[in-house]
């Protein structure tokens, strides 16, 4: 009599489906922006100032990079399945506590405490590296990352129409429920991935000077931070240029506001394609050019008198496109210049792009103000966009250098 087959689901040994890793980043994405249509009624709810408001933004962006770089150690340690699901539970609670809230001061408290959920993007990444080599981890990530993308592209459509309908609060509990669903799903099928190793989480912490000296680690990641840049100041400003400046109601504003996810899904999808055939650089070098084009016409557009809540979101799509062609290949990149401290230079690479992210959708919401236009907004994606190219060239040159 033939062995039955192995039940595939609730067996921990063996690595997950792609579709598991693709929703546990999209959780992440979706605890990122699905409210952000809310905020300007947020702050009358809250009966506070936008700014103030606004920190929900920065400061889940803040601590998303503080707990990337203990993240990432701490699962090379432990083991990726063990901090993932911890992780999730955590961000569960904190979901629950943003609901209850009567106060600002108590709601961000508990939207700092959601940003736990970013182990979902660092350890999807990690766990990809951990299956398959560079190559083809920058194509799987290219396809992982799209749940990052089609989450934003709807999530803001959905939030805005919630709060309408039911208020604020709304966003929250869709958080939630998702939330226990893929909790539900990652203990069936999240199996083990890395290695287990017998150094202390100490010891992992004391990787990252390996990768900070490590100058392909320093080009990838300047390449991926500041591409990512436009996209977290638009996290930041859009709310408010959208609401303030075109006069947006709510649900128009989450309409408009996945314009760039279309783009963005549409460059992971062209990653995950072309990646292994054309290679890491040379995908990252489209990206930055696709994303310094379309900031500039935008840019072009706006000085010319064409300003539109149309043109404005409309253009933000490249953002999104040369986003999804470059930061796959620039992730895998990080990833692959120390391969047994993927962990670490997952986390730590995510908290170079999510903690200049933080600064910069601060920067943009303190920028915008009454009587402001989308001006402060354009030029931050225009000057992150050109700096990422630099990078890219930079990193282009010295792997002919060094023939790598």
């Amino acid at each position: 009599m033939s062995t039955p087959p192995r039940v595939r689901f609730l067996d921990r040994t063996t690595p997950p489906h792609i579709m598991t890793l693709v929703l546990l980043s999209g959780l992440a994405a979706l605890s990122m922006n699905m409210f952000l249509p809310s905020l300007p009624s947020m702050t009358e709810w809250f009966d506070t100032d936008y700014r103030i408001m606004q920190l929900s933004v920065s400061l889940f962006l803040m601590m998303n990079a503080v707990l990337q770089l203990v993240l990432g150690p701490i699962s090379d340690r432990y083991g990726r399945r063990p901090v993932m699901l911890t992780a999730v539970t955590v961000f569960l609670v904190a979901t629950v506590g943003t609901m209850l809230a009567t106060t600002v001061e108590v709601f961000l408290a508990f939207r700092m405490l959601q940003a736990v959920v970013v182990a979902g993007i660092v350890l999807s990444r990690a766990v990809v590296r951990d299956m398959v080599d560079e190559a083809q981890s920058a194509s799987m990530i290219g396809y992982v990352t799209m749940g990052m993308a089609i989450v934003p592209m709807i999530a803001p459509v959905f939030g805005g129409l919630l709060d309408a309908w039911f208020g604020w609060q709304a966003s929250f509990v869709v958080m939630l429920v998702c939330g226990l669903g893929i909790l539900a799903l990652a203990w069936a099928d999240l199996g083990e991935t890395a290695q287990r190793r017998h150094a202390s989480v100490g010891d992992q912490l004391r990787g990252f000077p390996e990768l900070l000296t490590a100058r392909r680690f320093w080009g990838y990641c300047a390449a991926a931070s500041f591409a990512s840049g436009a996209f977290f100041a638009y996290l930041g400003g859009a709310p408010y240029v959208g609401s303030q400046v075109y006069g947006l109601s709510p649900a128009e504003l989450g309409l408009y506001f996945g314009a760039p996810a279309v783009g963005y899904a549409t460059g992971n999808y062209l990653s995950g394609r072309f990646s292994v055939r054309a290679g890491t650089n040379r995908m990252m070098l489209w990206g930055g050019l696709v994303n310094v084009a379309g900031q500039s016409m935008l840019f072009a557009l706006h000085l010319a008198g064409l300003a539109t809540a149309e043109v404005f979101f409309g253009f933000f799509i490249f953002v999104g496109l040369g986003n999804g062609l470059l930061l796959p290949s620039a992730t895998a990149g990080m990833l692959s210049v120390r391969p047994h401290l993927a962990g670490t230079a997952s986390g730590l690479g995510g908290a170079f792009m999510i903690g200049g992210g933080a600064a910069l959708a601060a920067l943009a919401g303190a920028l915008l103000g009454p009587g402001s236009g989308p001006e402060p907004l354009l030029a931050i994606g225009l000057l992150t966009a050109i700096a990422a190219l630099g990078a890219i060239l930079y990193t282009m040159a010295r792997a002919r250098r060094v023939g790598a």
